[in-house]
């Protein structure tokens, strides 16, 4: 549990506002009369505050063969280990065809994973989303291409390994197939993972007057089989989709070793992890958009700690999710102005609960927690001849669970400034109201080990977040992005010292704010069709304040520089293999009381396209190849003395073979968010 939050913080505290991105150019040529004439396919077009980006065309060359890590190449993103971030943007929600998933996010990455990268169209960026999207913020929207009935069916087999600490494997199927009025997508993952983790900590905690060295040396290991699919039905203007999980044959266990003793933590599951969602949507000829999505989510968690061979203390978590989600929007055309206004309404039911044995101090909980979110928006939008257009909307939203109720307003803006291709101006304004996990709001308890330990916050508000964002883009490919942002009540959940018992604490609380400021700058280049490279630089400074952190208070500031070189290689124009090396560094940081060591990390792979019509794609992906890519954590502020180092984090091999079948290949021409589910927080 520590590492899941500490490490996770840790890395992408900075990786939200980071940026990376690739570029190939596409040179078209034709002669006419001994003339050649050359021109480059755009990799960036913006509309009403809107970004764009021939994605495809950029990771051509590049060892991805699915969707999640080829957003990892778009102008001002960055995959960090499967977590995509946006420059200038504290959250971001991924959405499949301008249709919100309402998936978990490990569920909607596990999607992206299993999707191809064949199957991508374009990508649009809006850092401010409009309203009928019903996401607040930033937005990545992909979409994909449309099965058409002389396609017929098409699709692709994937199998890989990953060579990590321990070995993982896995495999895939991606169909699609259209006839008359119907057309079908189906996407199924099968895979199998085991994870080694290894940190080391040391807690100088000062209780009744003195200091006690507490060190402590931690491996910990995971396993799962996770089965994931994704099926979607559409006919005419009707369509019916599922996406569901199944995460079974679970088990973790940590040992540690240090001045407490030995300590065994197991981890088991009584039942397979369920992730399941059904949709359906339909658009009216007549501008009337009407859907709704049912979900559960369920899973049951036995956790036992033995110090050497005896018993300890164990702790069972349950929780069982039922969420139902409606909308109803409408869009006018009013000559050159668009209109559009909605309603929405999400209702959720976490009933759960947390067992200990033998009883300690705390005595676990169970019951159900209800939540009801509702809202309606208006928004408006309109191009002009003279080169502006723009989107903006206001909504209003209620929020109720069992321990709080508010009103929140929520605008939004997005314009953009296009006369030529030449320069391109964008401005976006978004508030953004984040909530925490269901887990998290409840009065529970989870033991790492006798000193450690996780609490929940009944009292833990949800918190808004401010962003705004101006970026130009240069001859369609250079991108430069000025942003800020303030998080007002922003959460943070890092280690805190006790000074009532020798006790080291996780418990996510709010802070007074968060604020950044910073410059990010996107530049590609090419010498030839041979060399094609990116070159990313942000520089931001980083401000979190808390009054009462616990007992205690902090003002944490600093400026931090984000550094990536993103480079592909090819023999000749045509050749089927291509190379790729990305060198990434980031300064010393920070997040909440905590200092982050500066860390660099260098990823090589290699593609190689064979078979009839180049039909078989073998990817050969070395990540962190001198494993530099793991921060140490010290906080030394306010009598807290404590630091942790994490080792062999993200150091891995990946290979991967794909067969397309019937034409389903690369052509020039769907999310999960789980972040409040689950008992392990």
């Amino acid at each position: 549990m520590k590492r899941a939050f500490i490490i996770f913080f840790a890395l992408t505290a900075v990786n939200s506002i980071m940026a990376q991105s690739e570029s190939n150019d596409t040179i078209m040529s034709r002669e006419l009369n001994e003339v050649v004439v050359k021109g480059e396919k755009p990799q960036i077009k913006g509309k009403d505050g809107i970004m764009s980006v021939d994605l495809p065309s950029i990771v051509k060359d590049k060892p991805v063969s699915n969707i999640l890590e080829a957003l990892g190449y778009l102008p001002g993103a960055v995959n960090n280990n499967g977590l995509i971030g946006l420059a200038g943007a504290s959250d971001v929600t991924i959405i499949l065809n301008g249709e919100l998933t309402n998936m978990p996010l490990q569920n909607l990455y596990q999607l992206l994973y299993t999707t191809p990268v064949d199957r991508l169209k374009t990508v649009e960026v809006m850092y401010t989303a409009p309203a009928k999207y019903h996401v607040n913020g930033a937005v990545i929207n992909v979409v994909l291409k449309t099965p058409t009935p002389l396609d017929g069916l098409q699709g692709q087999v994937r199998a890989g390994y990953n060579q990590g600490h321990y070995g993982s494997f896995g495999g895939g199927l991606a169909a699609t197939y259209a006839v008359r009025d119907w057309t079908f997508d189906l996407n199924y993952g099968l895979s199998r993972s085991k994870t080694w983790n290894h940190e080391e900590t040391f807690s100088n905690h000062l209780f009744e007057g003195q200091r006690a060295m507490i060190e402590d040396d931690m491996r910990r290991i995971s396993e799962r089989w996770t089965n994931t699919i994704y099926g979607a039905a559409t006919y005419k203007r009707l369509r019916l989709t599922y996406n569901g999980q199944i995460t079974s044959s679970t088990k973790g266990r940590s040992l540690s070793d240090g001045t407490l003793g030995n300590f065994t933590n197991n981890y088991t599951y009584d039942r397979p992890i369920n992730y399941h969602n059904i949709a359906m949507r339909y658009s009216a000829p007549f501008g009337l958009t009407a859907g709704g999505d049912y979900t559960y989510y369920g899973e049951s968690r036995n956790q036992s700690l033995f110090q050497g061979n005896d018993y300890l203390l164990g702790e069972f978590n349950k929780q069982d999710i039922n969420r139902w989600h409606i909308y109803l929007d409408q869009q006018h055309q009013l000559g050159k102005w668009q209109l559009n206004y909605g309603v929405e309404y999400q209702r959720a039911d976490d009933t759960s609960s947390q067992t200990a044995y033998p009883t300690y101090e705390s005595e676990g909980f169970s019951g159900t927690t209800s939540e009801d979110v509702a809202d309606a928006y208006i928004g408006l939008q309109r191009s002009f001849d003279w080169g502006l257009s723009f989107n903006m909307s206001a909504k209003g939203e209620y929020y109720h669970n069992n321990y709080q109720h508010n009103w929140n307003f929520i605008p939004q803006l997005g314009a953009t400034y296009y006369k030529t291709p030449k320069s391109i101006f964008q401005l976006n304004l978004s508030t953004i109201r984040i909530y925490p996990s269901y887990w998290e709001l409840r009065n529970g308890s989870s033991h790492i080990n006798p000193y450690s330990k996780v609490l929940g916050n009944p009292a833990l508000q949800p918190y808004l977040n401010y962003a705004g964002q101006f970026s130009y883009i240069f001859k369609q490919k250079y991108v430069a992005t000025l942003y800020v942002q303030y998080a007002d009540k922003a959460t943070v959940q890092l280690p805190y010292q006790s000074p009532d018992e020798l006790s080291l604490i996780y418990q996510t609380i709010n802070t007074n704010y968060k604020r950044t400021v910073g410059l990010n700058l996107n530049v590609p280049f090419n010498v030839s069709y041979i060399w094609n490279a990116t070159a990313t630089a942000n520089i931001f400074n980083q401000r979190e304040k808390a009054d009462h952190f616990h007992d205690i208070s902090f003002d944490n500031k600093k400026w931090i520089f984000y550094g990536n070189l993103s480079n592909s290689f090819k023999f000749t124009q045509n050749c089927p293999v291509s190379l790729s090396i990305d060198i990434t560094y980031i300064s010393p940081s920070i997040q909440g009381i905590a200092d982050l060591s500066s860390i660099w990390k260098m990823d090589a792979g290699v593609k190689w396209l064979f078979g009839k019509r180049r039909c078989c794609e073998i990817d050969l992906q070395a990540n962190d190849i001198f494993n530099r890519w793991s921060p140490t954590m010290t906080i030394n502020r306010a009598g807290q003395d404590y630091s942790m180092k994490v080792h062999d984090m993200s150091h891995n091999l990946k290979l991967t073979f794909i067969w397309r079948f019937n034409g389903f290949k690369p052509k020039n021409d769907s999310g999960i968010d789980t972040t409040r589910f689950g008992t392990g927080k």
